[in-house]
C-alpha cells in the first residue's frame, strides 16, 4: 500500500482510512488510480477561505423551496394515513417544531417477518387499541344504573384477549366501577350507589376511551411491500420510537420515525442531525429538485451545535447569536436593542448581517483578510 503514503496531506485522514478499507485486495496500480480520483474530487469540493457558505446555503435551499407545491401524501385505503410533504414539511423541520402535523414511522422487520410472515398479526400487535374498537354496542340501564357493553368476540380472539384480560384492564383504568363478564358482553356497575344519569354517561365515555392493547401513540398501521428492497415493512400513523424498538421482531438498526425530537431523546443529537438531513433531502428529492447535500448539512449542524435541536427561529439558533444587530434583524428588533442598551452589550461587528445593516464591507471573501505590510525605512 505504498500508493496511500503518497497521498498523506493531500486527502484528510478520515477519507484515507475509508478508501483504504474499500481498496483492500486491489493491485497497487488500481489503488493509485482510486486515490488520484479521490484527491481530485476532494480538491474540487474545497472552498475559498471567506466564502459566504451560510448565504449560499440559504439561497440554495430557499430558491427551490419557492417551487414546492405538494402539501400531503395520502396512503390509499387508510383514512388517517397522511404524510406532510413539500414546503410545509421543510418549515416543520427547520423551525424545530416539537409537535408535528403527521407523525409517522417506518418499521422494518427481522427475518422471516420481513418476507410477509404473520405481518398482519404483527401490525395489530403494534396498533394502539381502545375499548371502543372491540365494542359493538353500549346499553345504559337507567333503573339499575348499569352499563352493558356488547363486544366482538372474533376481534378479541384476533388480539389474543380474554374476558379476564378485559376485566383487569378496565378495573385498572377506571377505579370507580366493577366489571362482570356475561356471554357476549360485560356488565359494568358504578361502585357508588345512586349515581345520576350524567355520571353514568361520563363513565361510559371513559370506558370507550380505555386503553386495551398495543403501543400508545400508534393510531394506524399499514403493512406494505417495499419493492426497492423486496421486503415487507409496517408504516404507522403516530410514533413511539422507544416502545417500538423494544419489540423483538423489529429491525432496530433501520426502523425510524419522522419526529426529530423523539430521535434526539432516544438515540442522541448525532442521530437527530442525520434525521434532519434525511428528512429535508427526502422532501427535496420527492419534488424532483436538486440541492447539494452540503448546504443541508450546514443547516443541520447549525441547528444541533448546542447539543440539542434548535429551530431556525428567534427562539432557537437566532437567540444564541452574540451580535445584538444580528438578533435584532430577525423579528422583534426594538426588544433586542432595548435589552442590549440596558445591559450595555457590545457588538463586535464580525459577521455579515450587522455590517450589511451599517453599509460596511462584509467580512467574507476579499473583505475577510486584514493585511499588514512592513515598510523598509
Amino acid at each position: 500500500m505504498n500508493a496511500i503514503k503518497d497521498f498523506k496531506g493531500l486527502i484528510p485522514e478520515k477519507l484515507l482510512d475509508e478508501a483504504e478499507k474499500l481498496t483492500k485486495g486491489m493491485t497497487d496500480a488500481k489503488v493509485k488510480k482510486v486515490f488520484v480520483e479521490l484527491a481530485s474530487e476532494f480538491k474540487k469540493s474545497e472552498i475559498e477561505a471567506g466564502e459566504a457558505v451560510g448565504i449560499v446555503s440559504a439561497e440554495s435551499i430557499g430558491e427551490p423551496g419557492t417551487q414546492m407545491t405538494l402539501n400531503t401524501f395520502h396512503f390509499a385505503g387508510v383514512a388517517e394515513m397522511n404524510v406532510t410533504m413539500g414546503l410545509p414539511r421543510i418549515i416543520e423541520v427547520l423551525d424545530g417544531r416539537k409537535k408535528i402535523k403527521t407523525p409517522m414511522m417506518n418499521i422494518y422487520l427481522k427475518s422471516p417477518y420481513n418476507k410477509g410472515k404473520d405481518i398482519k398479526k404483527l401490525a395489530r400487535q403494534i396498533k394502539e387499541t381502545r375499548f371502543s374498537e372491540i365494542a359493538t354496542e353500549f346499553l345504559i340501564n337507567i333503573i339499575d344504573s348499569t352499563i352493558e357493553v356488547k363486544v366482538d368476540k372474533k376481534k378479541m380472539e384476533d388480539m389474543t384477549l380474554t374476558s379476564a384480560d378485559i376485566i383487569t384492564l378496565l378495573g385498572k383504568s377506571i377505579k370507580e366501577i366493577s366489571v362482570k363478564a356475561e356471554k357476549d358482553s360485560f356488565l359494568i356497575k358504578p361502585k357508588k350507589k345512586n349515581e345520576n344519569l350524567n355520571e353514568i354517561y361520563k363513565i361510559k365515555e371513559k370506558i370507550k376511551d380505555c386503553y386495551i392493547k398495543g403501543i400508545k401513540g400508534i393510531m394506524q398501521v399499514l403493512p406494505i411491500k417495499d419493492n426497492t428492497i423486496d421486503e415487507f415493512k409496517i408504516i404507522t400513523a403516530g410514533t413511539n420510537l422507544p416502545k417500538v424498538l423494544e419489540l423483538d421482531f423489529v429491525d432496530t438498526s433501520r426502523t425510524r420515525t419522522n419526529d426529530i425530537f423523539e430521535i434526539e431523546g432516544v438515540l442522541g443529537i448525532e442521530a437527530a442531525r442525520m434525521a434532519i438531513i434525511d428528512e429535508i433531502l427526502e422532501v427535496i428529492e420527492s419534488q424532483g429538485l436538486n440541492v447539494d447535500v452540503r448546504h443541508i448539512m450546514l443547516v443541520a449542524d447549525t441547528m444541533c451545535q448546542s447539543g440539542g435541536v434548535k429551530g431556525i427561529t428567534r427562539y432557537g439558533v437566532v437567540s444564541d447569536k452574540s451580535s445584538v444587530l444580528a438578533r435584532a434583524s430577525f423579528e422583534t428588533p426594538i426588544k433586542h436593542i432595548v435589552a442590549a442598551s440596558l445591559k450595555g452589550d457590545v457588538d463586535r461587528m464580525d459577521s455579515v448581517i450587522e455590517n450589511v445593516m451599517l453599509n460596511q464591507p462584509i467580512p467574507v471573501g476579499t473583505g475577510l483578510p486584514g493585511l499588514v505590510t512592513k515598510i523598509k525605512k
